[in-house]
């Protein structure tokens, strides 16, 4: 029964329902030769008569009451999965695929958080990684849209700026320049030992695009993958970092790292939001974007604060 078609099976319900081609064909708005063409089409699949005919009356054979009862679960299933697309239209429910980059995920969660209290029944598929990670990933079509600092030229995408995104130099708090008013050239900090994300992060494209613009080079004594181990080191009194001022905001707060004041700093990039320019997004996706762009800087500055110095 592979070539059956729907057509035949509503065709099939119809007149197994009213007993009667002339009521189905005028149910379905087709002629009373097309509803027979279609239900001998059907019996020519099944193999077997679905219908014989006592008198004037229309009546079901043994195998049409059979496939009575499986056509009528393949229309509640078409039913059913018309409701579901019909909700996701209405935003009841759906599935967003998000990625960000590892520096965003310090308020990403609070911003999945919000939306979902405007759409409970969104089921989230969250990815992180480095910048590199979540390029590959919306490339393969793996991710739906992106949170990342920096819009990927390697891919043709729409990206959207919808929060500020500062910039900064951490320290210790001990360290020698953490009580200096004045600001420091950041030549002066060419000699300082630097703790550096990897190869393939947007924060040290971002460090390396600064130093570089500015004629300065850095001391790298260390090269990480993650935010957490940068802190941590920088906490220990190893070095110096170029960091995103939302992945230490707690920090800051409690006073276990300081933000240098160094001339030129922090930083002002932006968020983006992004997709591949050709992907067709789903309705709940565009809501999310939707989202992003009207309350994103506000719940970001809400739960990393996003008061920036120097802006």
């Amino acid at each position: 029964m592979r070539n059956v078609t729907l057509r035949q099976i509503r065709v099939f319900i119809a007149v197994a329902q009213h007993r009667s081609f002339t009521r189905a064909a005028r149910e379905l708005h087709l002629t009373q030769p097309a509803v027979s063409h279609q239900l001998k089409l059907l019996e020519a699949e099944v193999g077997l008569p679905l219908f014989e005919y006592i008198g004037r009356r229309v009546h079901l054979t043994t195998a049409g009451e059979a496939l009575l009862h499986y056509a009528t679960q393949i229309n509640e299933v078409l039913r059913a999965a018309s409701e579901s697309f019909a909700e996701m239209r209405g935003l009841k429910r759906g599935l967003l695929k998000l990625g960000a980059v590892s520096t965003a995920k310090y308020f990403t969660p609070s911003l999945l958080s919000a939306f979902r209290e405007e759409y409970p029944q969104v089921a989230i598929k969250f990815t992180v990684g480095n910048r590199e990670e979540i390029i590959k990933q919306l490339a393969d079509n793996e991710i739906d849209l992106v949170i990342m600092g920096r819009p990927p030229r390697e891919l043709v995408t729409n990206a959207e700026p919808f929060a500020r995104h500062p910039l900064v130099i951490i320290a210790a708090p001990d360290h020698p320049l953490a009580k200096v008013q004045r600001k420091v050239p950041l030549k002066r900090l060419e000699h300082e030992p630097f703790i550096i994300r990897e190869e393939g992060s947007g924060t040290r494209a971002s460090m390396e695009h600064v130093f570089r613009e500015r004629g300065v080079t850095f001391n790298a004594i260390m090269e990480v993958s993650s935010n957490e181990t940068i802190k941590q080191a920088v906490m220990a009194g190893m070095g110096i970092s170029f960091i995103s001022q939302h992945t230490v905001s707690l920090e800051l707060a409690t006073g276990k790292l300081v933000v240098l004041n160094v001339s030129g700093l922090p930083v002002i990039r932006d968020w983006y939001v992004i997709h591949l320019r050709d992907k067709r997004l789903s309705p709940v996706t565009l809501a999310f974007r939707s989202f992003l762009l009207a309350r994103g800087a506000q719940i970001i500055e809400r739960t990393v604060g996003a008061s920036v110095s120097g802006t």
